[in-house]
């Protein structure tokens, strides 16, 4: 990466700005962030093409290894500097999630996302057709009683039109267990956190607390009032300092049937807050 700074994201598995490399620097040109303003480069992590990747060792539980952008082994220091919101698998997202999903390749984000499955409640259904419009796969489509339905096979679990639905009729199906996904999630942020851990810091903006992950396209309700910005040496401690400060009620109230809890106790139970 040469002795320059830079700022870095990964590719998507969600349709939208994201899910090349070439459109994913065209999103962020188009909100302002280049070159020029930024002064400094903006790199795709996982390459153009997706490629530049490597696997590393975890020896958890669901991976044996995961898999990451090259760049953990080729960079001095790493700002991990998160949006602390909402999230509909985890209550809330901020610098976990972040390490997690935005070092990881496009593979890992689908193994992780491997049990989340969208489950239909016909009686709110409009059949609008929302979820087939945005699927990026095209695993949701409609049955001949113009329902739509969702072809598991297909679903890569990304849980865009369980999000998007105007209607809220879907909800997550897990495959397993309602903790896999954060479970996953953690012993991903803990793999990488032996190599990266004693060259990061933390940073968490609370600010515009909405609902919803801003991965997920359209406009979402602010459910807490600005705190600033929580900075530490460890994502998990930066969290929990930001939870404390925006409190769990508004996380509660938007996701009521998700713990957020699991992330913190599987943490602890895998020893990620001794690592490095």
């Amino acid at each position: 990466m040469g002795n320059g700074v830079y700022i870095f994201d990964t590719t998507v598995l969600y349709s939208g700005g994201r899910r090349t490399g070439e459109d994913s620097l065209a999103t962020a040109v188009a909100h302002g962030y280049c070159e020029d303003y930024l002064g400094c480069p903006i790199i795709i992590a996982d390459g153009m093409d997706g490629r530049n990747v490597i696997d590393i060792p975890a020896g958890f539980k669901h991976f044996a290894s995961v898999q990451v952008a090259s760049l953990v082994q080729e960079t001095d220091g790493f700002i991990l500097f998160s949006h602390f919101k909402g999230h509909q698998a985890m209550g809330f997202g901020g610098a976990l999630k972040n390490l997690s999903m935005g070092f990881s390749s496009r593979a890992q984000k689908q193994r992780m996302h491997a049990d989340v499955h969208p489950e239909l409640d016909e009686e709110k259904c409009t059949k609008c057709g929302d979820c087939v419009a945005i699927c990026p796969v095209g695993a949701a489509r409609f049955a001949a009683n113009g329902y739509p339905y969702y072809d598991r096979g297909t679903c890569i679990g990304c849980a865009q039109c369980i999000a998007m639905c105007p209607q809220v009729a879907l909800r997550i199906l897990w495959g397993k267990e309602l903790n896999t996904f954060q479970e996953k999630l953690v012993e991903t942020a803990a793999a990488l956190w032996r190599i990266i851990g004693r060259k990061t810091v933390c940073i968490n903006a609370l600010l515009g607390i909405v609902a919803e992950c801003d991965c997920m396209t359209g406009r979402h309700p602010v459910i807490a009032p600005d705190y600033g910005f929580i900075g530490g040496d460890h994502p998990l401690a930066v969290d929990e300092e930001s939870l404390a400060a925006v409190g769990t009620g508004p996380f509660e109230k938007a996701h009521p049937d998700v713990s957020w809890r699991r992330q913190f106790d599987y943490a602890r139970e895998i020893g990620f807050l001794k690592i490095p």
